[in-house]
Parts: C-alpha cells; sequence; structure tokens
C-alpha cells in the first residue's frame, strides 16, 4: 500500500510540474501571448468608431485578465454577501470592490489547495500517507478563503477604533476654528490639511466632494453612512440639523466632543472588564491547579509511604 500511495505521489509531482511546464510554454507562444489585433488597434480608433458603445478592448481569443474575471464573478455568486463585503471594505479604506475582494479570496483559497496537496504530496513521499490526508487539501483551501474574509474584518474594526479614537479631538478642533471666526468648510479643509489620522482623511474626502459640487450636508451624510460608526453619526446629524437650522457650530460640536470622550471613557470600561477576565483564565487553569497540586502531593506521598 506504501508503495502505491508512493507511485501516486510521485506521479502528481511530475505531473503538476509537466502542465506547469506546458502553460508556460503556451504564454510564450505567440497565438496565445500575443495581444489580439482588437486589442492592437483600438487605442488608435476608439475616438471615431464604436458608435454603439461597443466594447472592442477584447477580442474572441483568449484573455486571461478576462478568464479570472469570470472566476471572481461566478465564486462571488456562490458565496455571495457582496452588500456585507461592501460595507467593510468601505470601513477599512480599502479601495476595492466586492468583486475584486472576491477574486482575492479566490486567490487565497487556490494557495490554500495548492499548500495543502504539496503537504499531502510531502507527507506520502516521507511514509507517513493515510488515507485521511485527502482532507487537508480543501480544508486548506476553505481556511485560506475564512483567512481572507478574517483579515478584511480585522481592518475594518482596526480602522473603525482608531476612528473612534480621533473623533473627540477632530470635534474639539473644528469647534475652536469656529470660535476663531472660520466658516464650517474653511475648518473642515484646515482640520483635514492638519490632520494625519484616518478621521481626517474622510474628511479631506468630504471637502473635495463639495468643492465638486455636492452640498456639505450630503457630503457628511454620505460619508456617515460609509463608515457606520455610531458616535460618528450622531455627531454628522447634530452638525447637519445645526447647520439647517443656524444653530451655533461651536457649542454643538463641544457638546459632540464631550459625548465622543464619555463614550469612548465607556468602552475603555468594558475593555478592561473583559480583559479581566481573560486574565482569570490562566489562574483558574495554570496558577490554581498547580497550587493544588502542591499542596496535596506531598499528603499522598507520605500516605504512600505510610508515614503518619
Amino acid at each position: 500500500m506504501g508503495g502505491v500511495a508512493g507511485e501516486v505521489a510521485y506521479a502528481v509531482v511530475l505531473g503538476t510540474a509537466l502542465g506547469v511546464g506546458v502553460c508556460l510554454l503556451l504564454s510564450l507562444a505567440p497565438r496565445w501571448g500575443a495581444p489580439s489585433l482588437a486589442r492592437r488597434i483600438a487605442p488608435y480608433i476608439r475616438d471615431v468608431t464604436d458608435p454603439r458603445g461597443l466594447d472592442v478592448t477584447t477580442g474572441p481569443g483568449y484573455d486571461p485578465t478576462l478568464a479570472w474575471a469570470v472566476l471572481q464573478r461566478r465564486f462571488a455568486r456562490v458565496i455571495g454577501g457582496d452588500e456585507a463585503v461592501t460595507r467593510r471594505l468601505q470601513r477599512a479604506g480599502w479601495t476595492m470592490d466586492a468583486a475584486r475582494f472576491r477574486g482575492r479570496q479566490l486567490a487565497w483559497a487556490v494557495v490554500g489547495l495548492a499548500v495543502g496537496g504539496a503537504l499531502v504530496v510531502g507527507l506520502v513521499l516521507l511514509g507517513r500517507g493515510s488515507p485521511a490526508l485527502g482532507l487537508l487539501p480543501p480544508l486548506a483551501a476553505v481556511g485560506g478563503a475564512f483567512a481572507c474574509d478574517a483579515w478584511l474584518t480585522r481592518a475594518s474594526r482596526a480602522r473603525v477604533g482608531r476612528i473612534e479614537e480621533e473623533l473627540p479631538t477632530v470635534l474639539e478642533f473644528l469647534a475652536l476654528c469656529l470660535s476663531a471666526g472660520e466658516g464650517i468648510l474653511d475648518s473642515l479643509r484646515r482640520v483635514g490639511d492638519v490632520g494625519a489620522g484616518e478621521l481626517t482623511a474622510e474628511l479631506r474626502g468630504v471637502v473635495v466632494a463639495v468643492g465638486t459640487g455636492s452640498p456639505l450636508s450630503e457630503s457628511l451624510g454620505r460619508m456617515a453612512a460609509r463608515l457606520e460608526i455610531p458616535a460618528l453619526s450622531r455627531s454628522v446629524d447634530q452638525l447637519v440639523a445645526a447647520i439647517d437650522r443656524g444653530a451655533p457650530l461651536a457649542h454643538v460640536l463641544h457638546a459632540q466632543a464631550l459625548d465622543a470622550r464619555e463614550d469612548a471613557k465607556r468602552g475603555l470600561i468594558e475593555r478592561a472588564g473583559r480583559k479581566e477576565i481573560y486574565m482569570l483564565v490562566p489562574l483558574v487553569f495554570l496558577i490554581l491547579p498547580l497550587s493544588v497540586l502542591f499542596a496535596v502531593f506531598p499528603g499522598i506521598f507520605m500516605l504512600r509511604l505510610g508515614i503518619g
């Protein structure tokens, strides 16, 4: 049985090497590697042809980029949940869309599958093969896909945490600029130019949007809806209401900064409570059993020796 498994492993290795070599040779062939005729002439006739809006950048030939895009769409259709992925991408500040992220997730799954297959082949060649190893490649592929998703989730949570930490300082700076006599747009522009954090980058985007013709209230609302941070959404709602009603903005921002600091203090206390619970884990499962063992073992040893 071991000899047959070894022969299968060698066959997999040699077949993989042969397949990679053939694919590399085909990619260098003029028929497969060269761009199509439509792709070569499209930059020169784009302004005088294609009146119906047809895409002339891709021809009927083989296009690896197009094939990968098709795989991305099918993978995204199978997994689903593009809205949740889009929200997390926006919260993380990544510029890619959901389809591109699904493509990256698919690439991680393929890499996991390849790594799992290589481990199986290596174990079989070392004589440690078993039927259970057949589950390793698909599990590695699933693990790669989930690792990519977990990376996005962690990035979005980390960025949201940084924005929540910056929010009180940014609001107080805005209130200071308004108290000095500047307008709300000039205050946003000054804060965006001076600051270097995540929230100030979002404010720079708001200023750019206003400069291109969008109303300030709508730009702030889109920023709050994209980030979905309760403290920021509450501050933006109060600021927009104050702008519409003509209320003094400096007092509103001071009050929102105070509320944001209270929320940050509350969150810090909650995290401290969770950390206290986590600190009990080594105490209960490591230190306490060792203490009981040190207290009981001498008595058990003396009873075995018949002393006392």
